[in-house]
C-alpha cells in the first residue's frame, strides 16, 4: 500500500478563464498533519473541492489514497475513509445535534461513541438544540464531531478553528495533535491562522496564485531558511547575490535577506564586502509565509 495518502500532479482548474489551481503538485504521507496555506484566492478551497470531487479538475490528476479522483468521490467505501469539514461549516439547520447524529452514525459502521461524547462534551453542544440555533464555534464542533466519530482515516479540513473561542481552540489543537498517533489518521488542513499551524503541522505548503511556491517539513524549512540582515557602514554598493537569496530587501543602510539555501556562502560573500557587519537569525514559518506570498 503506498505511504502517499494525497497526491496531486499539474493539477489545474480555470473559472471564467482565470485559474484558481493552476498545475498544483501535492504529496501527504500516511500519518502527517499537513497544514495548507495560502492568501485568500490563491486556490485553497478550490484544491479542496477537486480533492473531494466537488470539481472536475480542468487537467492534471489528483489521488486519495492512490485512488484517482474524477467527479464525485466514487465509492461508499472511500468516502467512508475520509472526514471533512467544509469552511462554510453548512449542516441541515432544521435537525437537531442528536437527530444529525443519528443520522450519520449508521452510514459508518466504525462509529466511535466514546468520541463522540467526548466532543459532545468538549464543544458543550446541547442535543436538543436545532442547528439553525448553534453559535458558529459550536457549527465547526459538531462538524469536527461527525467527522472524527466515524474514525475517518483522512481528515480533510477547511479553517477548522474559525468560530472557535481560544480556549476551545487549544483543546482541539491538541485532539488533532494526537489523532495520527492514537488513530492513524492524516490531516490535511487549510487555515489563515499561521500560529495554529506552526503549533501542531509537521508539513507545510503554501501556494500562491494556484500554485506551491514552498512545500516541505516543517522542521526542516525553518532549518534550511535563514535570515541574513547585512549593515553596511555607508550605503550600500549594487550587489549581485549567489544562489539561494530568494528575496532581498534594503533599508536604509541595512541590507535584509531571506536565505533558502547556499547561507554560508552567502555569509561569506557578505563579509568579502568593505564595512560590513553580518547577522544570522533564525525564520518563523510566519516570514517564510509573508516572504513568497505577503507582497504579491
Amino acid at each position: 500500500m503506498s505511504n502517499i495518502i494525497v497526491e496531486t500532479k499539474g493539477l489545474r482548474k480555470v473559472f471564467e478563464g482565470r485559474p484558481a489551481v493552476d498545475g498544483l503538485d501535492l504529496r501527504v504521507e500516511a500519518g502527517s498533519i499537513f497544514g495548507f496555506l495560502g492568501r485568500n484566492g490563491a486556490g485553497k478551497t478550490t484544491t479542496i473541492r477537486l480533492l473531494l470531487g466537488f470539481l472536475r479538475a480542468g487537467s492534471g490528476e489528483a489521488r486519495l489514497f492512490g485512488e484517482a479522483v474524477s467527479g464525485p468521490v466514487g465509492g461508499v467505501d472511500l468516502r467512508r475513509r475520509i472526514g471533512f469539514v467544509s469552511e462554510s461549516k453548512h449542516l441541515y439547520p432544521y435537525m437537531t445535534v442528536r437527530q444529525i447524529i443519528r443520522f450519520t452514525r449508521p452510514f459508518f459502521p466504525g462509529w466511535r461513541d466514546d468520541l463522540e461524547r467526548r466532543y459532545l462534551e468538549i464543544f458543550d453542544l446541547p442535543p436538543n438544540r436545532k442547528i439553525s440555533a448553534l453559535s458558529k464555534g459550536m457549527r465547526t464542533g459538531l462538524m469536527l464531531l461527525l467527522a472524527i466519530s466515524h474514525r475517518a482515516e483522512l481528515l480533510i479540513l477547511d479553517e477548522p478553528t474559525d468560530g472557535l473561542d481560544p480556549a476551545v481552540t487549544e483543546i482541539l489543537l491538541r485532539e488533532l495533535v494526537a489523532l495520527p498517533a492514537s488513530e492513524g489518521t492524516t490531516i490535511f488542513f487549510s487555515s489563515h491562522q499561521l500560529t495554529e499551524v506552526d503549533q501542531i503541522a509537521d508539513h507545510v505548503a503554501i501556494i500562491h496564485l494556484g500554485r506551491t511556491v514552498v512545500s516541505g517539513a516543517l522542521d526542516d524549512l525553518k532549518g534550511q531558511y535563514q535570515r541574513l540582515r547585512v549593515v553596511f557602514q555607508h550605503g550600500p554598493p549594487p550587489v549581485s547575490w549567489l544562489e539561494g537569496a530568494e528575496h532581498v530587501r534594503q533599508e536604509g543602510r541595512t541590507v535584509s535577506i531571506l536565505a533558502s539555501h547556499n547561507v554560508e556562502a552567502l555569509v561569506q560573500q557578505a563579509r568579502s564586502l568593505p564595512g560590513v557587519s553580518v547577522e544570522r537569525h533564525p525564520v518563523s514559518l510566519k516570514e517564510i509565509f509573508l516572504e513568497h506570498v505577503g507582497n504579491n
